[in-house]
C-alpha cells in the first residue's frame, strides 16, 4: 500500500479499538445464536418462532450495520435494498399460492414419500 493509503487508514482511528468493537459484535452474534438454538428446546411454539425469526432479523441487521457498513452508505443503497426486498415479497406472494397447494388444475404435486393424499386422487369427493 502507498503512504497515502496508510495515512488515510490511520485517520479512521485506532485499529485496536476497531478490532475490539468487531469482537464485541461477534460475541453478541454468538450469544444470539445460542439463544436461537435454545428456543426450540422450551417446546413453546411462539417462543420458537420468536427466537428463530426475531433473532435472525436482529443478527442480519447487526451484520449489515457493523460488518457491511450499510448505515454509512449513500441513501440510494437503502432504497435499492428496499426495492429488492419488495420485489422478493411480490415474487413470493405470486408464487406461494401455487407452490403451497398439493393440487391444482391439471397437476398434482408429488408427495415426498411417494404417497398421494386421497383428496388428490378424488378431489370432487372432498369438497368442504
Amino acid at each position: 500500500m502507498s503512504d497515502h493509503a496508510h495515512a488515510a487508514h490511520a485517520d479512521h482511528g485506532d485499529s485496536a479499538a476497531h478490532e475490539a468493537h468487531y469482537k464485541k459484535i461477534w460475541v453478541v452474534l454468538l450469544v444470539l445464536l445460542l439463544i436461537s438454538f435454545a428456543g426450540p428446546f422450551l417446546g413453546i411454539r411462539v417462543v420458537t418462532m420468536l427466537t428463530a425469526f426475531g433473532i435472525a432479523v436482529v443478527k442480519a441487521w447487526l451484520v449489515a450495520k457493523h460488518f457491511m457498513h450499510v448505515t454509512v452508505q449513500p441513501r440510494f443503497v437503502m432504497y435499492l435494498m428496499g426495492t429488492c426486498l419488495v420485489f422478493m415479497l411480490l415474487f413470493f406472494a405470486g408464487a406461494a399460492p401455487d407452490v403451497m397447494e398439493h393440487e391444482g388444475a391439471n397437476w398434482t404435486k408429488p408427495h415426498p414419500h411417494g404417497v398421494i393424499p386421497e383428496r388428490a386422487l378424488h378431489p370432487e369427493a372432498h369438497h368442504e
